[in-house]
């Protein structure tokens, strides 16, 4: 056997293509954990639910994206060899095997990026919301967080070709119910936000000012959107708005 008729054997091809998708899929992971790790990815995941899990099997989110990244090369390689080796004569099962390995990888993606922008959007509706003193303010961080979920959920079945049509009529309930109960649970959260739209536009009182609202009396420590806090004799009362227009309010003068 010559080296021509030997580079010529399939078995020999498929070796040479499976090492060639090694060398190129730990290649492509590396170049795609420094491109990560250059945009700031781990910074922004940082603390994140996700990145903790990562963290305590010893790896990273930018590291599971890269490998994510290397075993999609290696599997393409593997399957592209098995097809050349002729070890199956499973032609058509294993072109859609490989249209479908994309379409895994991405939703994989799809379902890491949503994850993390989920944890971010609970986070800074969190921190936006920080200063409203209402208890039905607490739940709202976890219904943009879930949303954010469903919405990623649904997008990584569609990639893998999942029929969602049935998801999207839940997701579009879901959004109507969210309005309604909404609407019932945060009635007075809603109330007191349009008292202080009205309290910020026309100033009935300022910070500094020594007012009366039902039982409390004190000086304004601060008005915003949602509360207005007085303070009188080393305590602070925190009022929702809308008490404000509910209460009597009495401006005492010097």
């Amino acid at each position: 056997m010559n080296w021509q008729t030997l580079i010529d054997e399939p078995a020999v091809i498929a070796a040479a293509v499976l090492a060639l998708g090694v060398v190129v899929g730990y290649l492509v992971g590396r170049l795609n954990k420094e491109l990560l790790s250059a945009s700031g990815v781990p910074d922004a995941v940082e603390g994140t639910p996700f990145e903790r899990t990562a963290q305590s099997i010893g790896t990273s989110s930018v590291e599971i994206v890269a490998r994510l990244s290397s075993w999609f090369i290696y599997g393409i390689a593997v399957l592209t060899a098995i097809h050349i080796a002729q070890l199956l004569d499973t032609e058509a099962f294993w072109i859609r095997v490989v249209e479908f390995i994309p379409q895994v990888f991405i939703a994989v993606l799809v379902l890491i990026f949503g994850f993390i922008v989920a944890d971010k959007a609970e986070l800074a509706v969190s921190e936006y919301l920080r200063g409203v003193k209402l208890p039905e303010v607490s739940i709202i961080p976890k219904v943009v967080k879930y949303s954010v979920l469903y919405v990623a959920f649904l997008i990584a079945l569609g990639q893998i070709g999942v029929y969602v049509a049935p998801l999207l009529i839940l997701l579009a309930v879901y959004a109507v119910g969210i309005v309604i109960v909404g609407a019932v649970v945060f009635k007075d959260f809603l109330i007191s936000s349009a008292a202080g739209i009205y309290l910020l536009l026309n100033q009935p009182y300022g910070i500094g000012d020594q007012i009366r609202i039902g039982d409390q009396s004190g000086i304004v420590q601060e008005v915003d959107l949602f509360v207005t806090k007085i303070e009188s004799d080393s305590e602070e009362y925190i009022i929702p708005n809308r008490k404000v227009f509910e209460d009597e309010l009495v401006r005492v003068r010097d």
